[in-house]
Formats: C-alpha cells, sequence, structure tokens
C-alpha cells in the first residue's frame, strides 16, 4: 500500500525533525500527499519568512515531488468525506488539512503517515503510521 501522508510527516521530513526516518522509509515506498496538505507544508515554510515557490522548486529538483511523492488531487469526493469527518474529528481537533489526509487514505485504502498524535482516537477506520 502507498502511504498517504500528512504535513506534519512532511514538514518533519524536511526539517529532519524525530520521525524523519520513518517518513523517509514511507517516501521510498512511493507516498502520495493531497494537493491540500503541500498546500499546508507551503504555508508553513512561508511562516518561517520562505518563498513557496522556492520550495516547490527545491523539492521537484531534489526529485521528492512528483517524483518520489506523487501528488493527488483533493477531489470532490474527498472534499464530502473530509466534511463527513468533521463532526467525529472536531473534538479532537483535527484541522482542513488532517481531514484531507484521512479522506485520500480512505479513497486509496491506504495507511495515513503522521506526526499528530490527536488522529489516534478519531481515526479507527484508517490504518495510521505514527512517526513519533
Amino acid at each position: 500500500m502507498v502511504p498517504v501522508l500528512d504535513a506534519s510527516a512532511l514538514l518533519a521530513h524536511l526539517r529532519d525533525e524525530p520521525g524523519a526516518d520513518v517518513v523517509a522509509e514511507a517516501i521510498a515506498g512511493g507516498a502520495v500527499i493531497s494537493t491540500v496538505n503541500l498546500a499546508e507544508v507551503f504555508s508553513r515554510s512561508a511562516d518561517r519568512g520562505a518563498d513557496p515557490a522556492n520550495l516547490a522548486a527545491t523539492l521537484t529538483n531534489s526529485g521528492l515531488l512528483d517524483g518520489a511523492i506523487t501528488v493527488e488531487p483533493f477531489t470532490a469526493a474527498d472534499a464530502i468525506d473530509a466534511g463527513r469527518l468533521r463532526s467525529v474529528t472536531r473534538d479532537a481537533g483535527l484541522s482542513l488539512g488532517d481531514r484531507a489526509c484521512l479522506a485520500l487514505a480512505r479513497r486509496l485504502d491506504a495507511p495515513a503517515v503522521t506526526a499528530d498524535t490527536a488522529w489516534l482516537g478519531v481515526a479507527h477506520d484508517v490504518e495510521l503510521r505514527y512517526i513519533r
């Protein structure tokens, strides 16, 4: 099964944070990421003063983006699923990005790779690979 990366997982990999090795294994296995989660990665880089376009170029030129990591579109069906997940994930504080990752993992029947412990109690129908 191709693992689905949450933004937190890709950020841990890019920043060489704890769990980066787990994410590297997922990437080596042909990981995918939702366009929503990729936008979150770019937003976090902008928060740190970086230009998201430069990060995109770096990731593409290194073979990560659209190479080792396939970017999957956030479909209308994913949007509906993410909306349905809102009621069962609200109390845990899951964001739209979190739910987008879960929706993609559900669509692909694949495990979700995350650093976010809040998922542990609410993502019972998706295999989780917690990186820390």
